[in-house]
């Protein structure tokens, strides 16, 4: 199945629209990161959390005035999924996760009849290895894109490896300030932890194959079509590669969107954060990436990209 099969769009002559949404993205991402600020999970906060299931629904401010008086203020409470779970989350200090459990099934069967109660699941992390988790993560994230900046360089040049990783950091952080702008609105639970920075992990390298494949295209065009100026070259590349695009990113998302309708509320995040993710990383595939390769030919010269064999 083909689509946009004879298209010719002017995606260079684009790169001024695509210049602002990506700044305007990036700017706002960027606050968000400062404030409010990510929502940190357990796996990087230490602590417990605890996910208790009752009959009736309890509203979390009420549940937390509850709960305060007995595992401290600090403790927070969030609706997690269903109207009738509660995702309940205690500081390092407050004691042995056996005990928080106890307490907080105790608490809430006596502050709200007819609740029954019921843990379904506890998560305890300590302090040295959240920090442990944290710094691997990071380690994780930006390994990744060095190896990634390594690899185009190797593959393509420096000015390819230079845009693939751009649009690479484009699509994180996007996708970071979107969770640090709506965790508190939106009743998903987008709190960063393992499986998130797993998700991340997935889009960079989602984004870096479509990445390539584009790059790949404009570098047997500029082969091909020498007469040409690079950005016709890039221009014809791009709209030769939009069917592969389009439909590649559509079927995947599909899939995630199954996946984030009957994953459970333990997969939502990590589904939501892929969609989300494949979203922008088609978008800056197209304009950002080789728009990026383009400008950097024209500022530092036109050198010839390595060819086929070097694959």
């Amino acid at each position: 199945m083909r689509i946009f099969e004879s298209v010719q769009y002017d995606f260079w002559g684009k790169r001024r629209l695509g210049l602002i949404i990506s700044s305007t993205l990036i700017v706002i991402a960027l606050i968000s990161l400062v404030y409010p600020g990510l929502e940190a999970g357990i796996d990087f906060k230490g602590g417990t959390e605890v996910v208790v299931e009752t009959q009736t629904a309890i509203p979390p401010t009420e549940a937390r005035a509850a709960l305060n008086s007995v595992l401290g203020e600090g403790t927070e409470v969030k609706q997690y999924g269903d109207a009738t779970e509660l995702l309940i989350r205690t500081s390092t200090d407050t004691g042995d996760a056996s005990e928080i459990t106890n307490s907080i099934q105790t608490t809430l069967a006596s502050s709200f009849a007819g609740s029954q109660p019921n843990i379904i699941r506890t998560d305890a992390v300590g302090p040295r290895f959240a920090e442990d988790l944290q710094r691997g993560a990071m380690l994780a994230v930006f390994g990744s894109l060095f190896v990634i900046l390594l690899y185009i360089f190797i593959r393509f040049d420096w000015r390819f490896a230079l845009g693939a990783v751009a649009a690479l950091a484009h699509d994180v952080i996007i996708v970071l300030g979107l969770f640090a702008l709506v965790h508190d609105l939106t009743p998903v639970t987008l709190m960063i932890d393992q499986t998130i920075i797993a998700a991340l992990l997935t889009i960079v390298g989602y984004s870096i194959n479509d990445t390539v494949v584009v790059f790949d295209r404009v570098r047997e065009f500029a082969n091909l079509f020498k007469t040409e100026p690079f950005e016709s070259v890039a221009n014809r590349a791009i709209s030769s590669t939009l069917s592969r695009t389009f439909l590649t990113s559509f079927t995947t998302i599909l899939v995630v969107f199954v996946l984030f309708i009957f994953g459970g509320e333990v997969l939502r995040g990590f589904s939501l954060s892929l969609i989300i993710g494949i979203l922008v990383g088609t978008y800056s595939s197209v304009f950002v990436a080789t728009p990026l390769v383009v400008l950097l030919r024209e500022r530092f010269g036109a050198g010839v990209p390595k060819l086929a064999s070097a694959r």
